[in-house]
């Protein structure tokens, strides 16, 4: 079994963000990149499943060369090899295109991926994926079983579980729950060695196209100053509920 893990790379939760002078464009000096955290669910899933079924684990992630380091990681891992599409990621839909091509050139029996980047929870790329490849979804995944050509996922819908049988090749989309967050693989020093020596392939992107463009950004407003209210002065409290704060 060839799996495709579909890998991300986001600015750790941690990082501050600021935006471009002109507010055109994210600022990415000083920040910190990491797997995206969902990614990294579906990433331990497909080891899991290399462990126990001898499948082949292929990463691949739409960026230019800073996201390398987050590749090797993804290698270090367990996966086999990589391949980044030399393009940065501009919106879903080209996203989706280009791993829609690497799945269909690698001929992949199960594409897994987080269900959304924690940067901009678009959440559209994966559905996107398999509309392009016109193959089985299945969303918000938090458990996945593979025999032989077929899944059973089991996804979250509200009140509940649901459990979805679908024939490979499938697109499944992760989250937390799709293992344990205990089960997460910490690279040691043997992995990340031999992702040193791993093969990462980079090829140059089949589309162009992009349908969405950031026109500006803006911050979040800053929290303003705390008002303490004496416990006795229960006028000014309420006073201050519906002046102020508009909440009554």
């Amino acid at each position: 079994m060839k799996i495709l893990v579909c890998i991300s790379s986001v600015p750790d939760t941690t990082s501050k963000i600021n935006f471009t002078a002109d507010k055109s464009a994210f600022d990415k000096n000083g920040i910190q990149w990491v797997i995206n955290p969902l990614d990294e669910f579906a990433l331990t899933k497909a080891i899991k499943l290399q462990e126990s079924q001898g499948a082949t684990v292929t990463v691949v992630n739409v960026g230019d060369a800073g996201t390398e380091a987050v590749i090797r990681k993804a290698l270090a891992i367990g996966a086999n090899d990589a391949v980044r599409v030399n393009t940065e990621a501009k919106d879903s839909f080209s996203v989706a295109k280009e791993i829609a091509k690497v799945a269909q050139d690698g001929g992949y029996d199960l594409i897994l991926t987080g269900k959304e980047s924690i940067d901009y929870n678009g959440g559209a790329v994966p559905g996107m994926v398999a509309q392009l490849l016109n193959i089985p979804f299945v969303n918000a995944s938090v458990g996945l079983d593979v025999n032989g050509s077929e899944a059973t996922a089991v996804r979250e819908i509200e009140g509940g579980k649901e459990t979805i049988s679908v024939k490979l090749p499938a697109v499944v989309a992760g989250q937390k729950g799709l293992v344990d967050e205990k089960d997460l693989i910490i690279p040691n020093m043997r992995g990340i060695m031999s992702a040193r020596t791993k093969t990462l392939n980079v090829v140059e992107p089949s589309n162009s196209e992009v349908k969405v463009e950031a026109v500006s950004f803006d911050s979040v407003a800053p929290r303003a100053a705390v008002k303490l209210v004496s416990a006795d002065n229960l006028d000014e409290l309420v006073r201050l509920l519906h002046e102020e704060a508009k909440v009554i």
